[in-house]
Order: structure tokens, then C-alpha cells, then sequence
């Protein structure tokens, strides 16, 4: 799914026009975009939460060319589901 996918559910389920589907979407990336940056937590309840965590230095492997390479400390994005996220994901049918 893409933001312009979202944009068209926001389109069906409401009686906004696609330019105004849109930019809902992109209102609310920057939000999270926003929040993340400030190393805020974000919480959508019933969806998840996002949180910056510290990435240590250490180690990694280049498959290409079999050798070991260093990767800097650093920041990353984690994402924990909400329960009823995980309820609605332990339901549904494997493809």
C-alpha cells in the first residue's frame, strides 16, 4: 500500500475529494515525521506506537564482498503493534 492507496480509502470512506484525501495523508506523515525528529513518542492507539531508540556500534557482514563492516552508532524508528492490531493480525488467513 502507498500514500496515494491511502489517500483513495480516506476518498471511499468519507465525502473528501482526492486533493483533499491527500493532503490529510501528508498532514499526518509530517506529524509523525515531526514528532520523531523531536525524539517524541508517538501512540495511535488501537494501531501502535513509534518510538526513536539508540543503534550501538557494531558490526556487520557485506555479503558481496565477505567483509566485515563497521556500522555507526546512530538512531532508529521501532514500531510496537497495538493488541488490537495483533488480534486482527493472528486472525487473518496466511496467504
Amino acid at each position: 500500500m502507498i500514500k496515494n492507496d491511502i489517500a483513495l480509502a480516506i476518498e471511499k470512506k468519507t465525502e473528501y475529494n482526492r486533493a483533499r484525501s491527500l493532503s490529510i495523508v501528508e498532514g499526518v506523515l509530517e506529524a509523525l515525521k515531526s514528532a520523531l525528529t523531536n525524539k517524541e513518542k508517538v501512540e495511535i492507539r488501537g494501531f501502535g506506537s513509534f518510538k526513536v531508540v539508540p543503534k550501538k556500534t557494531g558490526f556487520g557482514r557485506d555479503i558481496r564482498r565477505q567483509k566485515q563492516i563497521r556500522i555507526e552508532k546512530g538512531q532508529r524508528i521501532k514500531f510496537r503493534p497495538g493488541q488490537e492490531l495483533k488480534t486482527l493480525l493472528s486472525k487473518a488467513k496466511p496467504s
